[in-house]
């Protein structure tokens, strides 16, 4: 029996069958999951019912031991242990009491239970109901289009966007709790934890990459010897990432600027977005991290003044998209305006940063496409391969919009960062200190 050619109209079609089917079957599972956890909060009023009830008869009764009751019992049906019972009472609690948005679209099979994670994860800290609703509607658009990955980030800035007193209360928390861990892992290994500020992370991550590549590739000047025996090395860029980071942590002083040489001389690199009104000290408008989202306004502050250069950066003030990119200095302007306008590839759901992707034309030079922002984007190695080898289309749209078209015919979306992330104005006016009437507005910056 022959195999079906990989082309054929037939391979399309059961691909097709397959797809609907497992998108019916995710909303299936996601409406179960809403169901489980209505029935979970419902656990928990029974716990407040049972400590009142007790309570009212007199009867000493610790609330912890009622909750203790109903999780142990929840656990045993479950198999599950009382405190994962009790987390997740506790999430299912949340999620019915302040996201009832949230909750109608998970009933609904539209979100699954990574994008309510989400969601609640980073709103859960607005205490405002009127503030929180905003925060869903905004939150709850990005998530019919974008993975729970995406859209943790997404939603951290929203909050930020339209909360950002207490965005900027819990970060500051969360800075006093930075420390260093090891975890045993066996086989004469160990893993080394660091919990630092977010801008600082991604730094050394980013240090540690292109020190491994200088490493492994190497530079013009070796001699033969040394060409030699680095095309012997046979580390992975991971293995040689971890070798520098032991490397530096045990031969560097704290103070220390490294050696002058091609390691010393890379410097860890970040893409932090200021906006105007907070880089002068009167507006609250969140600093962002690209890749991560709203860093504490001090780190921003510090790496702006440190910084060598700043791109200004014009945003379109209905839908957040970049629309131009300056410097009184520009070197491939052209690069750097992609690099503010994708912050990763542009391929949906996947989150390689832009200096691990090449710029690709979205219709090809050698049919005529132009070189120019409506022309290109952002796309990975992975999703490049994808876009020039498989049945995969793209066609850029307006705002730099990608709309990607898969081989069974059906459209997906990939907005800008910028985009999904925005907050309407309107939104969180109330919420965001305006500058103060006579501010006369003073030339930014740069």
């Amino acid at each position: 029996m022959g195999h079906m050619p990989i082309d054929s109209p037939g391979t399309w079609s059961a691909l097709d069958r397959v797809v609907t089917g497992v998108v019916d079957t995710r909303a299936q599972i996601a409406r179960l999951q809403a169901q489980e956890a209505a029935l979970l909060a419902e656990a928990g009023e029974l716990v407040l019912e049972r400590t009142a009830s007790r309570r009212a008869s007199g009867k000493r009764w610790d609330t912890d031991l009622a909750l203790r009751e109903v999780t142990s019992e929840l656990g045993a049906a479950m198999r599950l242990s009382d405190r994962s019972v009790q987390a997740r009472m506790a999430s299912a609690s949340s999620l019915t009491r302040s996201f009832p948005a949230t909750l109608a679209a998970f009933e609904g099979g539209r979100i699954d239970a990574a994008h309510v994670s989400a969601i609640i994860d980073a709103g859960i800290s607005i205490g405002d109901p009127d503030v929180r609703a905003q925060y869903e509607h905004v939150v709850l658009e990005a998530a019919g289009f974008e993975t729970p990955t995406r859209l943790r980030a997404i939603a951290r800035i929203v909050a930020a966007r339209l909360d950002p007193e207490t965005v900027a209360e819990l970060q500051r928390r969360a800075r006093d709790g930075r420390q260093v861990r090891v975890i045993d892992l066996g086989d004469s290994m160990g893993r080394l934890l660091a919990d630092v500020p977010a801008a600082h992370a991604y730094a050394i991550l980013d240090r540690l990459t292109q020190m491994a590549y200088e490493v492994r590739d190497g530079g013009d000047e070796q001699d033969a010897d040394a060409e030699a025996e680095r095309l012997e090395d046979p580390r992975t860029l991971a293995e040689l990432r971890a070798d520098i980071l032991v490397d530096m942590l045990l031969t560097a002083a704290p103070t220390g600027h490294g050696r002058a040489d091609a390691l010393g001389a890379i410097q860890g690199r970040v893409q932090i977005t200021v906006p105007v009104l907070t880089a002068a000290g009167i507006g609250d408008e969140p600093a962002l991290l690209a890749g991560y989202g709203p860093i504490d306004r001090e780190t921003a502050a510090r790496l702006a003044a440190d910084a060598p250069g700043w791109d200004r950066v014009m945003t379109h003030p209905h839908t957040g998209v970049p629309l131009a990119v300056d410097r009184y200095h520009p070197s491939a302007e052209l690069r750097r305006f992609l690099g503010v306008r994708d912050e990763r590839c542009r391929f949906p759901g996947c989150i390689q940063r832009p200096w691990r992707c090449d710029v690709d034309h979205t219709v090809d030079a050698a049919y005529g496409g132009p070189t120019c922002h409506e022309n290109l984007a952002h796309l990975c190695r992975r999703h490049h391969t994808v876009k020039h080898a498989t049945a995969w289309t793209v066609r850029q749209l307006e705002n730099g919009i990608l709309e990607w078209t898969s081989p069974t015919g059906r459209p997906y979306v990939d907005k800008p960062p910028a985009a999904v992330q925005f907050v309407p104005s309107d939104a969180y006016e109330s919420a965001t200190p305006r500058p103060p009437a006579d501010y006369g507005g003073d030339p930014p910056p740069f």
